[in-house]
């Protein structure tokens, strides 16, 4: 009997850790199958397509050269914040179906699952606890120059 449980036991852990394993694992903010993409965008407020950025709540997509394998979501966070995410859904692997989405202009959606984070602050609502990704940003209020890079 006490055999029986001793390899019951192991198999079980074993599935355990393989199941944690095929489902991509996770890291520090995304899961580890998360693309790693150089990030370096350069945005002048001044111009017709980023006036949606000079008004708080106000948001465009990014989807020019350098900016990650899906783009970005950039969003007027408060009158001296911003908020950029990665269009990539941090919770799940990579695929035709999970590139970020804003929804109604107040949330952040993944077609895959219905995974939503607020879009202000990009915390989770539904499905996962993991955020999006997030990139760093210069910003100089004088010239309405935004840098983002990673």
């Amino acid at each position: 009997m006490k055999k029986t449980f001793s390899i019951l036991s192991i198999f079980i852990l074993l599935i355990i850790n393989n199941l944690t394993i095929n489902s991509c694992g996770s890291r520090e903010e995304t899961v580890s199958c998360f693309p790693s993409n150089p990030i370096n965008v350069t945005l002048n407020l001044n111009l017709p397509n980023y006036f949606p950025l000079n008004q708080v709540g106000g948001w465009i997509y990014v989807n020019e050269q350098q900016s990650g394998s899906r783009g970005l979501i950039v969003v007027r966070a408060s009158a001296t914040s911003f908020k950029v995410y990665d269009r990539n859904a941090p919770h799940i692997c990579p695929d035709s179906n999970t590139t970020l989405e804003v929804k109604d202009n107040i949330s952040i959606r993944c077609p895959k699952d219905n995974a939503t984070w607020i879009l202000l602050t990009g915390q989770p609502t539904t499905v996962t606890s993991l955020p999006p990704k997030t990139y760093p940003f210069n910003y100089d209020d004088v010239s309405k120059i935004l840098n983002i890079y990673y």
